[in-house]
C-alpha cells in the first residue's frame, strides 16, 4: 500500500520541499578553523563589548521568563502545560482529525479500501512510511472492533502509545555538579532559543546556570545568546569572534567550577551533518571540557526541528554515529501539520526525546510525556 501511495504522491512536489534541511551558513563553515593544541587549551582572549543585535537575531519581545501564564490560575502547573501542549499540537490535531472523520464520510464500512486512505494520512502527517506501514498492520487485525471513527481514534491511540513507548526510559541527567550540557544541531532548528529556554528553565529551578556561547562563527550569534542569559538570570562565558570553540567551552566549564555553578550550557556552531571536518570539531569540544571534569559533557542534546520531517530521523541518526547523543529535543511542533515525526522518532531510534517545543514562549519548551502527546494529539 505504501508504494502505491508514493506513486500517486509523485507530482506533488511542494509536499516534498517540507522535509529540506535548515540553510547552513557555509561562509562560516569555511572559516572554521583547524584543530588546535589539545593538550594546553589556549588562553582566554578578552571579552567583547556585545553590539547591537541583528533584528532578526533577537528573541521575540513577548517573551518573559515567568512560571505561568498570566491567564492561567496558579496552583495548576499539570492542566497549564497540557493546555500548551494540546494548543501547540492544533495543526497536527486538525489535520488528522478531520481526514479520519472524512474517511467515514457517507457511513462507509471500514475495509481495506479505508485502511490503505488511512495509511495516506499517516505517512502525510510524517509518521513515515515504515512506522504506518506498522501501523496499518496491527489496525487490520482489529478492524473487526471498528464501527466507526471514534472505535478508530480510540485504536489508534492505543497503537501509537505503544509505539512511543518502545523509546529508552529517560534516566535523567545524574546529580553531577556541575552538570555539563552540550547542545548540537544544525543551524535553524531553534537551537539558541532552546538553549535560553532551557536556562530559564533551570533557573526557576533554584540552579545556577552558565552559558558558554561556542557558537564563535554565526554572526550575531554571541550576542543573541547574552540576550538570553539576561533573561533567564544566567551566567555566560565568551570570547571574541571566530575563537576556538573548544577553548570557550573549557574556559566556561572551569569558569562553573570556580563560582560553584549547577548547569552549564554549551551552545555550538550550527553545522551540516554530512561535513566530517565540522563534526570533528564537535569531538574536540567534547575532548575538551572532559580534560577539566572527568565524563564531561554528561549529556550531548541535538535539537532537531519538526517541520524538516523526516530529515530530522536523518540528522539524528548521523549525529549520534559521529558524538553518541543522550537526548534530543524537538522545536517547532506548532508550526506543522506533521507531528507525527515524534511517533517515527521515538518508534526509530534508542534516544530519548526529552524536551519538545509547541510555541514561541518561554514555557511552550516542554518535558516530552508519551501519554500528555498522545492524548493532545487527537
Amino acid at each position: 500500500m505504501a508504494f502505491k501511495w508514493l506513486k500517486r504522491k509523485k507530482d506533488k512536489g511542494a509536499d516534498e520541499a517540507e522535509a529540506d534541511s535548515p540553510a547552513v551558513d557555509e561562509a562560516a563553515e569555511a572559516e572554521a578553523p583547524a584543530e588546535a593544541d589539545e593538550e594546553a587549551p589556549p588562553e582566554t582572549p578578552p571579552e567583547t563589548e556585545p553590539h547591537e543585535p541583528l533584528a532578526e537575531d533577537q528573541p521575540p519581545e513577548d517573551e518573559v521568563i515567568t512560571t505561568a501564564s498570566e491567564d492561567e490560575p496558579a496552583g495548576k502547573p499539570r492542566r497549564s502545560l497540557f493546555k500548551r501542549l494540546r494548543s501547540g499540537l492544533t495543526k497536527t490535531r486538525d489535520f488528522l482529525n478531520t481526514d479520519i472523520e472524512d474517511l467515514f464520510s457517507g457511513k462507509r464500512k471500514f475495509d481495506e479500501e479505508m485502511l490503505e486512505e488511512l495509511e495516506e494520512l499517516l505517512i502525510a502527517a510524517d509518521i513515515g512510511v515504515r512506522t504506518a506501514m506498522d501501523l496499518i498492520e496491527k489496525i487490520a487485525r482489529k478492524a473487526s472492533r471498528i464501527d466507526g471513527v471514534e472505535e478508530l481514534k480510540s485504536i489508534l491511540r492505543e497503537e501509537i502509545l505503544a509505539l512511543i513507548d518502545r523509546a529508552p526510559e529517560d534516566e535523567g541527567t545524574g546529580m553531577a555538579k556541575p552538570q555539563i550540557i552540550m547542545v548540537v544541531g544544525v543551524n535553524g532548528v531553534g537551537k539558541t532559543t532552546t538553549i535560553g529556554k532551557l536556562a530559564a528553565h533551570h533557573a526557576r529551578e533554584g540552579r545556577k546556570v552558565l552559558i558558554a556561547a561556542a557558537d564563535t562563527f554565526r554572526a550575531a550569534a554571541i550576542e543573541q545568546l547574552t540576550i538570553w542569559a539576561e533573561r533567564a538570570g544566567a551566567d555566560i562565558v565568551k570570547h571574541k569572534d571566530q575563537a576556538d570553540p573548544a577553548a570557550v567551552a573549557f574556559d566556561a566549564v572551569e569558569a562553573a567550577v570556580a563560582r560553584d555553578v549547577d548547569v552549564v550550557l554549551i551552545d555550538t556552531a550550527g553545522r551540516l551533518h554530512t561535513k566530517v571536518n565540522l563534526m570533528e570539531e564537535l569531538k574536540k569540544i567534547k575532548r575538551s571540557v572532559g580534560k577539566k571534569i572527568a565524563e564531561a559533557p554528561h549529556e550531548i542534546l541535538l535539537v532537531l526541528d519538526a517541520t524538516t520531517g523526516q530529515n530530522a530521523l536523518s540528522q539524528a541518526q548521523l549525529f549520534d554515529d559521529a558524538i553518541d547523543l543522550d537526548a534530543l529535543a524537538l522545536t517547532k511542533l506548532d508550526g506543522t501539520a506533521k507531528g507525527g515525526i515524534v511517533v517515527s522518532i521515538c518508534s526509530s531510534l534508542n534516544i530519548p526525546l526529552r524536551h519538545i517545543g509547541v510555541g514561541e514562549k518561554i514555557d511552550d519548551l516542554q518535558e516530552f510525556n508519551a501519554k500528555d502527546f498522545v492524548e493532545a494529539l487527537f
